[in-house]
């Protein structure tokens, strides 16, 4: 069924096609990351449509634009250093990295959305020059501090001619989980082309499209996600701007990603891998090139949203006592969007201090230390970041001690 919005006409961010399919409607939401203290309760919260809408054309899922990066980004509230899975994997990839592409002093490391130094930190460690480019002055304040050579400042095409008019290109250009967030997709990927040395490589990591599909990752949408990428897609958006995507790993990160390795179209340096083709023909195969594939993607979430409720209103007429654990973006989509506040879900902690004491968007579900576990040992533990779960399930281990058990509500609820 086609879907024409009756308000105003969504254009694709990269081919500019008037956008007519929907992808997924879940109503309306604040900004995943908006969190509240108490004095604001007393103030008028701004929610916004999150519809997503696919591109018949090149099949880019995206969402419109209802806040700018700059009111987003310039402070945020994620940390990328409060996981010890996510460090362990970026230490992996920083080791590769250096041994695949010799990288020495000589060299030059630039990471797009660098959060808080927590990968460059690892090629630092080893001698090797680092560039960091992070628009949220908290955390870029926080890199600084930790030696981190930081810009704060958005990434675009103007800022790439900067640097490479000082010099200052990279031999790896690094983005992980940025593109997403990229409303002004074309400019950027334009960007990096311009920041990258004749024989540089870039490498990027982003949610795969085809695993959220595939695994019912709904809650992955939400209003800085601005784009949804398939490999199909994304080689298109590249090769566009004189780019060649020469190999692709399918990671386990985030539910499931892609990292792409890049260089220019003009490098006859490096071979494209058997990886290309083999992923072209997984996701050919998959219908990704079919807009009917896109259009069924509706059904299943509401069948996720119809079970979990069902099982927290059960609980709750039992007696259960059910808290979250997390407090990451993807948990604000899941419970804005099934309508769960704090008269279902008591509280919820996380690890990240600069989340301590507010209280979630939309749903004002107060956030704690994790030590309020033990305080009141609840009867089950929602795990909000559920694509962490198994860091989650063996740091919490001891709710198991009073009969507690774990929830994990994606990609089908499971009760462990």
């Amino acid at each position: 069924m086609q879907n024409q919005t009756d308000l105003i006409s969504i254009y694709c961010r990269f081919c500019e096609e008037l956008l007519t399919y929907s992808f997924c409607d879940l109503g309306i939401s604040p900004l995943a990351n908006s969190f509240r203290n108490k004095e604001q309760l007393k103030k008028t919260e701004r929610f916004y449509p999150l519809h997503t809408y696919v591109c018949e054309s090149c099949f880019l899922v995206q969402l419109q634009e209802f806040e700018s990066p700059q009111s987003i980004f310039s402070e945020y509230s994620y940390f990328s250093s409060y996981s010890d899975s996510w460090l362990k994997h970026c230490e992996a990839f920083a080791e590769n990295a250096i041994n695949q592409f010799h990288l020495n002093d000589k060299s030059q490391v630039i990471e797009i959305a660098s959060n808080d130094g927590y990968l460059l930190k690892y090629f630092s460690k080893r001698k090797i020059p680092v560039l960091g480019i992070e628009p949220a002055k908290n955390i870029a304040k926080v890199a600084k501090s930790a030696g981190i050579t930081t810009l704060t400042e958005f990434f675009s095409t103007q800022l790439a001619k900067k640097l490479s008019k000082e010099k200052n290109q990279a031999d790896l250009l690094i983005g992980n989980n940025v593109l997403a967030h990229v409303p002004r997709l074309n400019d950027f990927v334009k960007g990096l082309k311009i920041l990258l040395k004749p024989n540089g490589t870039i490498t990027m990591e982003f949610p795969h499209l085809a695993e959220l599909m595939r695994h019912n990752q709904f809650d992955t949408i939400y209003h800085e996600h601005f784009s949804y990428f398939s490999f199909i897609t994304v080689e298109k958006i590249f090769k566009n701007h004189g780019l060649a995507i020469f190999d692709v790993q399918e990671i386990s990160t985030h539910g499931g990603s892609l990292r792409i390795f890049a260089k220019h179209i003009e490098d006859n340096s490096k071979s494209e891998t058997d990886n290309i083709f083999k992923l072209r023909n997984k996701e050919k195969n998959a219908g990704l090139m079919d807009i009917k594939t896109y259009q069924t993607f509706s059904n299943q979430v509401l069948e996720t949203k119809f079970k979990l409720l069902e099982f927290l209103i059960k609980a709750k007429r039992s007696g259960k006592t059910v808290v979250g654990y997390g407090a990451p973006a993807k948990g604000n989509t899941l419970l804005n969007y099934c309508g769960i506040k704090a008269d279902v879900i008591d509280y919820t902690v996380d690890r990240n201090p600069h989340k301590q004491g507010y209280l979630l968007p939309g749903t004002h579900i107060p956030i704690y230390h994790p030590e309020k576990i033990t305080e009141t040992k609840p009867d089950y533990l929602l795990i909000l970041p559920w694509n962490i779960q198994r860091e989650v399930i063996k740091q919490m281990s001891f709710i198991q001690e009073w009969g507690g058990k774990f929830v994990v509500p994606i990609p089908e609820l499971k009760i462990l």
